[in-house]
């Protein structure tokens, strides 16, 4: 009878789904699964320096390789201090295993009317069940086997997510009689669909083959169920024209002509355009939250149809848009199928109004129309240009994410990754650190680009970089202050910049020192006081492997366009004129109100 540790058997289940990089931070709870992922000859243990630095580079591993991510930490604060990455997985549609050390079992209070037994003793399962897809102590050995490969699959199955095993202490120790436990293969990508789904598709191509004004919005769906592949094909093939949200964004040529933009509340204007005078939208894998339809819902869309196809089935039935059309199947799956049976889109009519809408109302016309200040604007648009082929972009959120969404231009195979769902400021730079060991070998450049919030939130972050010459190349666009919200203020707080900028509270770090407290390369451009972007200035970051730049500007740059409060998506600020709009709109214009 052959025995193997509870341990090595769970780090062997993960290595044949793919995993070598494990993310965690050493704890007493933990430490026979550290012990055990180190001596495995196909993985590696990265100690990070914050369970929440863990958690959100498991997510950047898992986004990259489009599959399994792992992280782990110890009970009680370790474990709580993953919630955040867990959220972000699970609004985000990542697929990780969390595993969190318990007190030995014999420890745990289970019903006992006491807040804790064991020291640092807590119970995460009942913390996590409403952001994860499924979440358990095992305190029997004998579940053990079962236990993780249903979790994995669970992850990786359907609508992808976040699983957390809470493992105790002596369960991690005990051993398993192999002879006893089934194989265990890696999950097999689902790629069918029903005979409802042919009836649905079929009649898609039909009403595609009819429509006059068709448009596509690709959702982040479509990097999550890794179709970037499939989705070019359908692309080339329909010539179809096409938009992105801000997680499809990482699926899309932004070169190619037909690529109008990113919609929403800070979308480019000519795709919130485009969207409203088109008479059919094929959506694919995005849930059409308030940010991408805005709140005057009548404007999405204007009068045209609405087909909706996403693999999760409570999104469709959900949407605050009511009266759409709902293909509940894989988006690699019915992509496939829509491959084999689309025609090239021919309406010169249409793409020739949307290449005009394109020309008047791109970003970069965008920029020179209102006189905003453009020194984050020519950051991003000098980042797309120095950007080789398979290169990275890791955006934190704030008003970086939205220069960054707006502006920056992607190639076939280049990716963009930032928090989506859950909004988390902190996340570029350890989402970074998990693209950088997803990469292995691949000769590829992550630019992370952070405010000075998010970088001085995730600076532990830093020293891992240098630790393991990873290329990573931090950007800190520096304006000494929460530029988000000070926009915010600015609209509707009478410029009370509370807690955002130096007047208000907040303070920002010596950003060269903390660089070199890191052993980090150091440089710095500053873009205040009106000074014109020249390229030379940045010949040292080119050249780096990795390093942070810190880029100055001034407190009162602005992100625009701006969708503002009950405006139709189609007009967002600055607003057009009457006569303006009027001129560029296809459909009748709602009433305000409406």
């Amino acid at each position: 009878m052959t025995k193997v540790k509870a341990s090595d058997f769970i780090v062997e289940l993960l290595a044949k789904h793919g995993v070598n990089v494990v993310f965690g931070y050493q704890g007493g709870m933990v430490t026979h699964l550290a012990d055990s992922i180190s001596k495995h000859s196909d993985m590696k243990f990265v100690q990070v320096y914050h369970e929440q630095t863990a958690a959100f580079a498991a997510v950047g591993y898992a986004r990259h390789n489009c599959q399994l991510g792992v992280a782990i930490a110890t009970s009680g604060p370790g474990a709580t201090n993953l919630i955040t990455g867990i959220a972000d997985a699970f609004f985000d549609s990542v697929p990780v295993v969390f595993i969190t050390g318990q007190v030995n079992a014999y420890e745990y209070k289970y019903t006992k009317p006491i807040r804790q037994l064991g020291f640092q003793e807590t119970n995460i399962v009942d913390m996590v069940k409403p952001i994860t897809k499924y979440a358990k102590l095992l305190d029997k050995i004998e579940d053990l086997p079962a236990e993780f490969t249903k979790a994995i699959k669970i992850a990786t199955s359907g609508r992808k997510g976040p699983v957390v095993i809470d493992l105790p202490m002596n369960i991690q120790r005990e051993f398993i009689n192999v002879n006893m436990v089934k194989n265990h293969e890696p999950i097999d990508k689902i790629n069918k669909f029903s005979n409802d789904d042919e009836i649905s598709l079929t009649l898609l191509i039909e009403k595609l083959h009819n429509a006059t004004r068709p448009l596509v919005l690709v959702g982040g769906g479509v990097a999550t169920a890794n179709g970037f592949e499939e989705l070019s094909k359908f692309l080339q093939i329909s010539q179809l024209p096409f938009v992105s949200s801000l997680m499809g964004k990482s699926a899309c040529d932004e070169t190619n002509t037909r690529y109008l933009g990113s919609l929403g509340s800070y979308g480019n204007r000519c795709a919130n355009m485009a969207v409203a005078n088109a008479d059919l939208i094929l959506v694919l894998g995005s849930r059409l939250d308030l940010r991408q339809t805005g709140g005057v819902l009548a404007s999405f869309a204007g009068s045209g149809e609405v087909i909706h196809i996403d693999i999760d089935d409570n999104e469709l039935k959900h949407s605050r848009l009511i009266n759409k059309h709902n293909i509940h199947c894989d988006l690699v799956a019915a992509l496939t199928c829509l491959v084999e049976r689309v025609v090239p889109f021919i309406n010169r009519t249409w793409l020739d109004y949307l290449a005009k809408l394109k020309i008047n109302y791109s970003q970069a016309q965008e920029v020179v129309r209102t006189q905003i200040k453009t020194a984050p604007y020519d950051l991003m648009t000098f980042l797309s240009h120095i950007a080789h082929q398979d290169d990275i972009f890791c955006a934190d959120v704030g008003q970086n994410q939205m220069w960054a969404m707006q502006a920056l231009k992607l190639t076939q195979n280049q990716r963009f990754y930032t928090s989506g769902g859950l909004g988390s400021m902190g996340s570029a730079l350890p989402i970074s650190l998990g693209v950088a060991f997803a990469l292995e070998k691949k000769v590829a450049t992550i630019y992370s680009i952070n405010g000075d919030g998010g970088a001085h939130m995730a600076m532990q972050s830093l020293m891992l970089i240098k630790q393991y010459d990873l290329p990573i190349k931090v950007i800190v666009i520096n304006n000494k202050a929460l530029g988000m919200i000070t926009q915010f203020q600015e609209l509707y707080f009478n410029n009370n910049m509370v807690g955002t900028t130096a007047e208000g509270g907040y303070l920002v770090p010596d950003f060269e020192y903390l660089a070199k407290a890191y052993n980090l390369d150091y440089f710095k451009v500053d873009q205040t006081k009106s000074r014109a972007f020249d390229s030379n200035d940045f010949a040292e970051f080119v050249a780096a492997k990795n390093c942070l730049l810190e880029y100055i500007i001034d407190g009162d740059c602005r992100v625009y366009p701006k969708l503002e409060y009950n405006q139709a998506i189609y007009n967002p600020s600055p607003v057009l004129t009457a006569d303006e709009l009027a001129t560029n709109m296809l459909i009748p214009m709602i009433e305000e109100g409406e």
